[in-house]
Formats: structure tokens, sequence, C-alpha cells
């Protein structure tokens, strides 16, 4: 494993998540939570830190899982693949629950399905294109 590869591509990847994070659910989807924020922390009352851990975890995790797949083949198919198969096993899942456990409009989880889906692709081809083998 290329180490000093891991380590960029996880700098990298982790500023993605966080701002693909902050445009997805502070920005494109603002108005959504707006209209269930009673089931939602008022944004004073966020722990800002906590998300900050949670995006360092999955930018770790998410380009580790990436460098112990890769293989020798095409870089943006491999990366792309790769973010389809997290969004299945991440997006697609969290939401659902959250949808079947929370009274929100299907609306607002088709959305976060969708735009993280779309996190998840770029996500994948920005790893694949930094750690490649």
């Amino acid at each position: 494993m290329n180490w000093k590869k891991l380590l960029i591509a996880w700098a990298v990847v982790f500023v993605l998540v966080f701002g693909l994070g902050f445009l997805i659910h502070a920005i494109l989807l603002n108005a959504d939570y707006a209209k269930v924020a009673e089931l939602f922390r008022a944004e004073e009352e966020t722990i800002f830190p906590a998300i900050l851990v949670a995006n360092l975890f999955f930018a770790f995790a998410f380009v580790l899982i990436y460098a112990h797949g890769v293989e020798e083949k095409p870089w943006l198919m491999q990366g792309l693949r790769y973010g389809l198969w997290v969004a299945l096993l991440w997006a697609v899942p969290i939401f659902l629950i959250d949808y079947a456990t929370q009274p929100l409009p299907v609306s607002l989880v088709a959305k976060q399905i969708i735009f993280e889906s779309v996190d998840m692709l770029i996500l994948g081809v920005a790893t694949a294109a930094l750690y490649r083998p």
C-alpha cells in the first residue's frame, strides 16, 4: 500500500466530503429541511466537531477500502463503480431507514439519495484519480 498516496487522497477526499456535504445539506436541501426543522437540532445546537470527526473517519475509510481493492484497470471506471457501490451501501439504505423511522417527506428522501449518490460518484472518481496503482 502506498501510504503517501493514501494520505494525500484522504486529505483531498476529506475536503470534498466536507464541501459537498455542505453544498448538499446546507444549500441544496436547506428549504426541504426547513419544512421539517422540528425533527433536527436547532442550527445553534449543532455539534460541529462531531461533523468534522465523522467526515474524517468517512474519508479515511472510503480511501482505505478503495486502496485495498484497486486494480490495474482504467481508473475512471473503477472510481465510478466504487462510488456506485458505496452509494448503494450507504446513501440509499441510510436515507430509506430515516424515511422508515422519521416522518420525512418522500421528496426530501429522494433528493438526499440522489444528491448523496452523485456525491459518492464524485468521491469515487477523485479517489481513483489520486490513488492509481
